[in-house]
């Protein structure tokens, strides 16, 4: 397993980072069996853990804690705040008051008296920044996390953040988690150079583009959506198979099953290894429901693509180019119905 440093944090974890979205009951309800997919991520050589507080109510990260008793020194554990949580206003979101309440029920649910990665899931614009950054920054002094992120943040964002941080003193962003995949790839042309530029580490997520990578779904079959409850949920409308958006997915994929193929690659390792050659990627996390899928992700692991594979995909995927908008999981506010109106 190849190992990189987290930004400039100091810390250095595996270019492959297990995600625990798919444990508990809106993926793998077997806490035995998502136990046993956590140790053998371990045993090769994965040190990397990301989990989040909503991830089936808190569930996913009691099943990490369980998983992580007496292993925790080896891991780099990080988990989010800030999607909503429960049907009260004031448990979701960036405020001092519910960061310092979630951080607290986090820690207990995983079973630990700190967190490496603290990541915001997403910005909240009704929170004042530093307001965000004030709270995680005291919780940092506190010893409570060792380091904090954002996940899913424009590069204008997160200019403005460490800007911000600068200029109030407060600790700043170390990480941003983008999806990144073969299919969605617009973080190229911003996000990524952005978080290049001011040392921040990458932790990618769905390089599989939610499945579509998998090698399930090529031309001719039909789409039958995810195998889990949660991703279903999540990702309303991914699986439409009547979206013109889908369909251009579907040649797409199609198109780099065959380049796989030929480069004597399975899918799975193709888009793996494509997201983890970007220099501004630390890690790609890899969320499997399955032992099986934990199996697919770990061949990706050494797998090197040559220059020619890589302009082949080009060509298949343009540079910062996603084909489903959709997928990049964040739309300006600005462009609205109600920013509109002119």
């Amino acid at each position: 397993m190849d190992y990189r440093p987290l930004g400039r944090s100091g810390v250095s974890v595996s270019q492959l980072c297990l995600g625990a979205m798919m444990f508990g009951a809106l993926g793998n309800p077997d806490h035995d069996d998502a136990v046993r997919i956590v140790h053998r991520a371990l045993d090769a050589g994965i040190t990397f853990i990301d989990t989040a507080d909503v991830y089936s109510g808190g569930e996913s990260e009691a099943i990490v804690g369980k998983a992580l008793a007496g292993r925790r020194d080896d891991v780099v554990l990080a988990t989010k705040v800030g999607l909503p949580f429960g049907q009260d206003p004031n448990q979701r979101g960036t405020s001092r008051r519910w960061i310092t309440q979630a951080v607290e029920n986090s820690l207990r649910r995983l079973g630990t008296d700190r967190i490496d990665l603290y990541q915001v899931h997403r910005l909240d614009p009704a929170t004042d920044i530093d307001e965000t950054l004030g709270a995680l920054s005291d919780l940092v002094h506190a010893g409570k996390i060792r380091a904090f992120g954002a996940s899913t943040v424009p590069a204008s964002e997160i200019v403005e953040a460490q800007w911000a941080a600068e200029r109030r003193g407060r600790e700043r962003f170390r990480t941003e988690q983008p999806p990144y995949s073969l299919l969605t790839r617009a973080v190229e042309a911003d996000v990524l150079p952005t978080c290049q530029r001011y040392g921040m580490g990458v932790l990618s997520y769905s390089p599989l583009a939610g499945g579509w990578l998998s090698g399930k779904y090529r031309k001719g079959q039909e789409v039958s959506g995810p195998g889990s409850i949660g991703r279903a949920q999540r990702f309303p409308g991914v699986y439409d198979a009547g979206n013109p958006a889908n369909a251009a997915k579907l040649d797409a994929a199609d198109a780099l099953a065959a380049l796989a193929e030929e480069a004597g690659l399975t899918l799975v390792q193709l888009a793996i290894a494509f997201v983890v050659r970007h220099p501004a990627v630390t890690s790609a996390i890899v969320g499997p429901r399955t032992m099986e899928h934990l199996e697919s992700y770990l061949t990706a692991d050494g797998v090197q693509l040559s220059d020619d594979v890589l302009d082949r995909i080009d060509a298949i995927v343009p540079p910062g180019h996603t084909i489903n908008v959709g997928d990049n999981m964040w739309t300006s506010p600005a462009l609205s119905a109600s920013a509109r109106r002119r």
